[in-house]
């Protein structure tokens, strides 16, 4: 049996909060109908997820299996590495940009343009590594509007950290968190090696302290798509499950 395909369409959309024009990718069900409603994950590294992470072929076939409930994914990209930083990272110029972005911009474009649900439990982010950093963070800030979050390896420092354990209503957020056991020596982006198993090992404590909703788990892999594509297959029947 061959499974139905669904469809990859643009939306552009200027963004005041980043003074720029950003063009996302939009993948819709093949059964996809305004008469049905939607959950949407919007996806930081958007290129990346539907590039390297095959993510809507992924979804065409749990959709098709009946694995997981009606989804519309969102890929969000980052111009390049430089771009990225300046968003994703807690530390980046322009982060706080970036999360309003996601939260008052596109969130608000997406219901305007799809039968979506318009509710927390509804939307999720995910990301890799300082993607899933800032959908973290945005969840962090805003989890009335984004109350599912799928880390897959995610840079975690002090102000991250902090952000946690200092957020009043764990209750609000069900977040899917994976590491890699190789992922002790990672070169990041600005040149440098870094020890992102441990900090996780960090945040996974700091979640279970704070009565968090979490699914945790360490794969036997580093900072790669290597292990971040087939583990989307967990972690999209994990939070979306029918």
């Amino acid at each position: 049996m061959t499974t139905a395909r669904g469809t990859v369409e643009e939306l552009v959309l200027y963004s005041e909060a980043l003074n720029e024009e950003i063009k996302m990718l939009v993948y819709l069900p093949a059964s996809y109908s305004p008469l049905y409603k939607y959950s949407i994950l919007i996806t930081q590294d958007g290129k990346d997820y539907f590039q390297l992470g095959r993510i809507p072929r992924l979804a065409d076939e749990l959709l098709g299996n009946g694995e997981i409930e009606n989804t519309i994914i969102v890929g969000v990209p980052y111009k390049n590495v430089q771009d990225r930083s300046r968003k994703y990272h807690p530390g980046g110029e322009e982060n706080e940009d970036y999360i309003r972005f996601i939260a008052h911009e596109l969130t608000p474009k997406l219901d305007e343009l799809y039968p979506t649900y318009q509710m927390g439990k509804g939307r999720a982010l995910i990301g890799d590594s300082l993607g899933a950093t800032v959908s973290l963070m945005t969840a962090l800030k805003y989890p009335h509007t984004f109350g599912k979050v799928i880390l897959q390896s995610p840079l975690v420092n002090e102000s991250v950290l902090e952000a946690v354990r200092s957020f009043p209503s764990p209750h609000l957020l069900d977040i899917y968190h994976v590491i890699g056991q190789g992922e002790t020596e990672v070169k990041t982006t600005d040149g440098q090696i870094k020890d992102f198993l441990t900090p996780n090992r960090e945040l996974n404590h700091v979640f279970a302290e704070k009565g968090y909703t979490t699914f945790y788990d360490e794969f036997d892999g580093d900072h790669t798509w290597k292990y971040w594509q087939p583990d989307l297959r967990r972690a999209l029947t994990f939070m979306f499950h029918k």
